[in-house]
């Protein structure tokens, strides 16, 4: 009843309760805003961290397999080293050599192409001539350059000389 009797006292305690939630309500944008910004701040650092990890993949991507093949390097500069190599022991450490570079070929899923007497496929194979033979029509029946295959992607078609038809 006395606050029916004096009115200025309701609207300062009216007013003082929306000075009051007004306040609240600007504390909380305030703390929306700041977490808002924290996030923002982070997902930054995440894209930087992605792009820099993506760059040095790409840089570092060969890193295993050049490593794998210094031996295959290491190698032919013994080879060449040896002041009175025989051709046998020439031979055999070049033999040793290319067993150690398919090694390394096969660690890292690349894989040769030697289409001797398959059908000729132009994915795979780059005919340079044609040439009358015995053969069936496009077959190949000389290889003269291997190709060669990364993880079923053709990184050289072999070159080879087809049967003409």
């Amino acid at each position: 009843m006395q606050e029916e009797q004096n009115p200025e006292i309701h609207e300062v305690a009216e007013g003082t309760g929306m000075e009051e939630l007004l306040k609240q309500a600007e504390l909380a944008v305030q703390e929306h805003r700041d977490a808002w910004l924290r996030a923002r701040a982070e997902a930054d650092n995440v894209r930087k961290r992605a792009q820099l990890d993506i760059a040095n993949a790409h840089k570092y991507a060969i890193e295993n397999f050049s490593t794998d093949l210094l031996s295959v390097k290491d190698s032919l500069e013994s080879a060449l080293a040896v002041e009175k190599a025989t051709i046998e022991s020439m031979k055999d450490g070049v033999e040793l050599t290319l067993k150690q570079l398919a090694s390394v070929f096969a660690k890292y899923r690349i894989e040769e192409i030697n289409p001797l007497g398959e059908k000729f496929d132009p994915h795979h194979h780059q005919a340079i001539s044609m040439l009358p033979s015995d053969q069936p029509a496009n077959t190949v029946i000389q290889v003269l350059q291997k190709g060669y295959r990364l993880n079923e992607r053709i990184i050289r078609p072999a070159l080879v000389i087809v049967a003409q038809g």
